[in-house]
């Protein structure tokens, strides 16, 4: 046997490494990163910032969708929220389908009025089509604007309030952080 086509383990293991190597890095670069989303898709994400800047509008002040509104819902839906996780796929798949035949766009690309005039619609419990039969469409909105108007209020360590932004607006004191003796400013 000729000792230069002799492959010692050495060798072997070396080769085997840096194939194991290639191929991880290789699928990486085939496969987009995980989302940063715990529940939500990037799609729904898009639609969620839409409908939460509508209930709760920038002003002088940031909006829902500034505020991590959506972040807040998102990362409460995989916690406390679980039970609301079905309503929330439906709502939002019944919210894109219906503005497709009615606009034939998404809701996060129809206009700022049209936006308004249909949760108006959805608020009032008007919204026609098999989706939102039994009141669906009011049901969906007022969890939608409760969650919402939580996330902006409540306190940033749940996810939503982003920068106390709300605590500002309002001119409250910011909480006392535990273990120090004042407000943080």
């Amino acid at each position: 046997m000729d000792k230069q086509n002799k492959f010692s383990r050495r060798r072997f293991i070396t080769l085997s490494l840096v194939a194991t190597g290639g191929m991880c890095l290789l699928s990486r670069c085939v496969n987009p990163p995980l989302s940063s989303w715990r529940f939500l898709t990037g799609q729904e994400s898009v639609l969620l910032d839409a409908l939460v800047e509508q209930i709760i509008p920038a002003d002088e002040w940031p909006g829902g969708r500034d505020a991590g509104v959506t972040n807040f819902i998102d990362k409460q839906l995989v916690g406390p929220y679980t039970r609301y996780q079905e309503s929330y796929r439906k709502g939002l798949h019944a919210i894109q389908e219906t503005c497709k035949t009615k606009f034939q766009k998404q809701f996060e690309n129809l206009s700022w009025e049209e936006q308004t005039q249909f949760l108006k619609k959805m608020e009032a419990g008007k919204m026609e089509g098999k989706a939102w039969k039994k009141g669906f469409d009011r049901e969906f909105f007022e969890l939608i604007r409760n969650h919402a108007m939580q996330g902006f209020y409540g306190s940033p360590r749940h996810g939503g309030n982003k920068n106390n932004v709300s605590y500002k607006m309002m001119a409250l004191d910011y909480p006392v952080i535990i273990g120090q003796n004042r407000y943080k400013k």
